[in-house]
Formats: C-alpha cells, structure tokens, sequence
C-alpha cells in the first residue's frame, strides 16, 4: 500500500479522511494561496491545492500520494476569501444571507509525477439572517480561517442554511468520496 500524506492542516480535512478510514500522515509547507489575474474561477482552488502538493511532494519519499486541497467561496463571479477581521466576517456573511453561492473545492492528488485533479462544486442557500445572528455567530465561533467566514458543521449551518445541491462534505472542505474513489484507481486503498 502507498503511503498517504495530506497536505494540510484543517482539522475538518483530516476529520473527513478518518471518518473515511484512509490511512495518511500530515505534512504541511507554507504555500500562498494565490493564483494568477484573469483565471476562470473553477480553476483557482485547483491551482491552489496543485501548489500545496508540489510543496510538499518536494520533501516526500518517492511513492508518497500527496492530497492537497482550497476551498473558495463564489457570489456571483467573485470569489469571498476567508475574512481579515470580525467586520469583516460579518460584512461577508450580511452578502451570503438570503442568497445562494457556491462552495468550490479543488483537489490534487500528486504521485511521482502523476497528478489527479478535480473541482468539486456546490450550491449553499442561505436563509435570510439578522445582523444580531451574524454577529453572535461570528462572536461564538470565530471563523476567520474560513472561506465565506462560515463552517457548514456549525451552528450557522444547521439553523442558516436552507438548502444544498451537491456535496455537503465539500463544503467542509473536502469531497472525501471522490477522493477515496481517486485513491482506489491508484491502488492505494481497497
């Protein structure tokens, strides 16, 4: 069996991979989450994830399956990165509220050259939400490490969300089923 190393230190990625009992390891490098002007949105958390697993393929033992993924946050053709401050999370949340956005995750799955890359995408309505909930949600639990300055699993999630079309799991942050799926083409797990 491969050796499985995600690349990344979400406690919501790795919950996702044990919950699907894949067998891995951690190891992170810095890497910015950048991407180039212009580039299709779909394409964006893709680059990102391919960035974070060629970092850390580059200190990985031959034969290593990389997992590297970015989740970004769409209104409209914007992409809602994750926020700078409490105002600026409740700002962002005011825009989600009573709309519908997408939730788009790339993964790359790196092997000795070999790459296995997808998008994975979903629609999030939220309910209509006053400013007090925004702000005691975002008072409580402090999402500024999170694309759209929300957490599916959290309180906002189960009294904030209307509706999903697509995979719950990837608005986590990870679309674990196709990554398994991935990880059995390769061999990697049964």
């Amino acid at each position: 069996m491969d050796r499985i190393i995600l690349a990344s230190g979400s406690p919501r990625r790795k919950q996702l991979l044990e919950w699907a009992e894949v067998d891995f390891e951690i190891i992170v490098r810095d890497t910015p989450e950048t991407y180039p002007p212009g580039m299709a949105v779909i394409d964006v958390p893709v680059h990102i994830a391919r960035n974070k697993a060629l970092a850390v393929q580059a200190v990985a033992a031959p034969g290593r399956i990389v997992i590297a993924a970015d989740t970004v946050v769409v209104l409209g053709d914007e992409i809602i990165g994750k926020p700078r401050d409490r105002d600026d999370a409740v700002a962002i949340l005011a825009r989600l509220a009573g709309r519908r956005h997408e939730v788009i995750t790339g993964v790359v799955l790196w092997r000795d050259g070999e790459e296995q890359a997808f998008a994975d995408r979903t629609s999030v309505w939220f309910h209509d939400l006053s400013r007090t909930e925004l702000e005691g949600y975002v008072d409580r639990y402090k999402p500024y490490d999170k694309a759209g300055a929300y957490a599916i699993q959290e309180w906002i999630g189960v009294v904030g969300i209307q509706k999903i079309e697509g995979d719950f799991y990837n608005v986590m942050g990870l679309p674990v089923s196709r990554v398994v799926q991935a990880l059995k083409k390769w061999g990697a797990i049964r």
